[in-house]
């Protein structure tokens, strides 16, 4: 059974830890390794170096929209494939503990698992919603 009142706080609390992550991974890439490092790390890879800056954006604005709360389910199904790339271009190869050089395949995995149940569970509390779109009730955000 679903404790109604209190469901919708842990939709919150998930939807903003999960914008944080995309955040905080996005600023890495910016700050730290730079927009040119990152594409110059995407090509090396054998990707398109463009699509460093495709994924940068998607985190930045992705994050942003979790954490806000607008287009909950479509933003969290639309960062699923950012982290299976991750995984299969980047830490799948070094097996599965992110602890391994490089950093396994188990973290990303888990949390693409995390954006599905966001995209089930829905927005949560204290979201703000598309013009037209109304808040759900308790029966589930």
């Amino acid at each position: 059974m679903i404790d109604t009142r209190t469901a919708p706080y842990g939709a919150l609390i998930l939807r903003v830890v999960l914008g944080a992550l995309f955040l905080a991974h996005a600023g890495l890439k910016i700050f730290v390794f730079t927009p040119a490092g990152t594409a110059q790390f995407f090509a090396s890879l054998g990707l398109p170096g463009a699509l460093a800056y495709l994924t940068i954006l998607a985190e930045v604005a992705g994050g942003i929209a979790l954490i806000l709360g607008v287009w909950t389910r479509a933003v969290s199904l639309a960062l699923v494939p950012v982290l299976l790339g991750s995984i299969l271009f980047v830490h799948g190869a070094a097996g599965f503990f992110f602890s391994n050089a490089n950093g396994g395949w188990e973290y990303p995995a888990f949390w693409a698992v995390t954006l599905v149940v966001q995209a089930l569970i829905g927005d949560g509390a204290l979201a703000l919603r598309p013009l037209g779109r109304p808040a759900l009730q308790a029966e589930g955000r």
